[in-house]
């Protein structure tokens, strides 16, 4: 967490330890990797992610408040035609001063640290975009996706598109004689 060149951490040191002191935030950063399922929906590798966020100066830390907005890119579940778009989340983070009673009391995974006056802010926006990402994205809430017998997209399709089913008990007649329909 040394690098000086990483913009996802943030030196809090202008800050100082007395509560009440804040500071807004805002920066593009570049993801190093891509988040999300791959062929479902991702933030791509190298997708600028805009932080605004206000650092306040509390008792037990660093308080971190805002919100995180990054692009995606998919495939609808049901047509599966390209999606854009973008997720936003909002993130409420407290970072504690070592040696504080958040972090005496707390297991090591239960609250975000400081390290050397600084905080990683690319673990939490990490999680909190993936966690808002859909499981299920879509292009439309109303999309019909395909048709199961062609594949047709049913948005393309004409009305009234069907296809001729057999019931399967008569489908070894049909066959045989043929349809006399």
């Amino acid at each position: 967490m040394s690098d000086q060149r990483n913009l996802w951490v943030v030196d809090t040191r202008e800050l100082g330890r007395r509560a009440g002191l804040s500071r807004q935030l805002h920066r593009m950063v570049g993801l190093s990797g891509a988040l999300g399922v791959p062929d479902v929906i991702v933030v791509p590798e190298g997708a600028e992610v805009e932080l605004d966020l206000l650092l306040e100066s509390v008792v037990e830390g660093v308080l971190v408040t805002g919100t995180a907005v990054a692009p995606t890119a998919g495939e609808c579940s049901r047509c599966l035609d390209p999606i854009d778009g973008s997720v936003e989340v909002e993130l409420t983070e407290l970072f504690a001063y070592p040696d504080s009673t958040t972090e005496a009391t707390t297991d090591e995974d239960e609250v975000s640290r400081l390290v050397d006056d600084k905080i990683d802010l690319e673990p939490i926006v990490r999680d909190a975009i993936v966690l808002a990402l859909p499981q299920v994205p879509l292009c439309d809430e109303d999309c019909r996706g395909l048709c199961p017998e062609c594949g047709g997209k049913w948005a393309d399709l004409e009305p009234g598109h069907g296809h001729e089913t057999i019931d399967p008990r008569w489908a070894a007649l049909v066959e045989r004689f043929g349809d006399s329909t």
